[in-house]
């Protein structure tokens, strides 16, 4: 997995929601979370799997809404900003987060209803492998999302060298074959990268995106988008 010990590090979770989710990061977020409810729908009492949960943002509002969700994550620090976050929330008692590794999850075949995995899969050296492992602890549904290839995305990761992982279309209809999940469902976003709603403050983003909706909504909007989510079910 690329970045883990900078991932890792107490600063970095810290400050990862202020640096990435204030400002215009805020739309990425309002945007992310629309996009896990648009796929999971209710989720009272919906036992759910989170990979990668960071600092809970997922599953903080998941759990708000009534889900019974487990958190994993490699970071002991971004583990500890979710626990603060879910007790800010007022729902620590309603959810738990566990220390533990994607590629050998720590539960039984059939364990969850759903699972999801957000800002994960760019990350991941061995996608199939991930995902095979996803699918083999969900029962129903599992939900994630890329970064894709032909996108303005490709120019930030040129611009940044992050190591990021894009995909094209080809690749998630690959991947989700060879791990017996079949697409129920896709949402395509943001012409311009993430990176750029970063840096701008809340007025400006707010114009941009704006623009980027219109973009979007257009008919190539789905081939111009920078970010995939992907919402599927196991094959009967």
């Amino acid at each position: 997995m690329k970045g883990q010990e900078w991932y890792q590090t107490a600063e970095v979770a810290e400050e990862y929601d202020s640096k990435r989710f204030s400002d215009g990061g805020r739309l990425i977020d309002e945007r992310e979370k629309e996009a896990v409810l648009s796929a999971v729908g209710p989720v009272e009492d919906k036992h759910v799997l989170e990979i990668a949960c960071g600092t809970g943002r997922f599953t903080t509002m998941l759990a708000q809404r009534g889900a019974d969700i487990v958190g994993l994550d490699i970071s002991p620090a971004m583990l500890q900003e979710g626990r603060k976050k879910s007790h800010a929330a007022g729902v620590a008692d309603h959810l738990e987060f566990m220390r533990g590794d994607a590629a050998r999850l720590p539960f039984p075949d059939d364990h969850f209803e759903t699972v999801i995995a957000m800002r994960f899969f760019h990350l991941a050296d061995t996608p199939a492998s991930f995902l095979a492992e996803m699918r083999r602890v969900a029962r129903e549904q599992v939900v994630f999302d890329t970064f894709r290839r032909f996108s303005t995305r490709s120019i930030y990761n040129w611009l940044l060298p992050m190591g990021s992982r894009l995909y094209a279309r080809v690749e998630i209809e690959q991947l989700l074959d060879g791990a017996g999940l079949q697409l129920a469902g896709e949402e395509h976003d943001f012409f311009f990268p993430y990176g750029l709603y970063r840096q701008l403050p809340d007025v400006m983003a707010n114009r941009v995106r704006e623009l980027d909706e219109a973009v979007i909504e257009s008919p190539v909007g789905e081939y111009v988008a920078s970010v995939s989510y992907w919402d599927t079910r196991l094959k009967e």
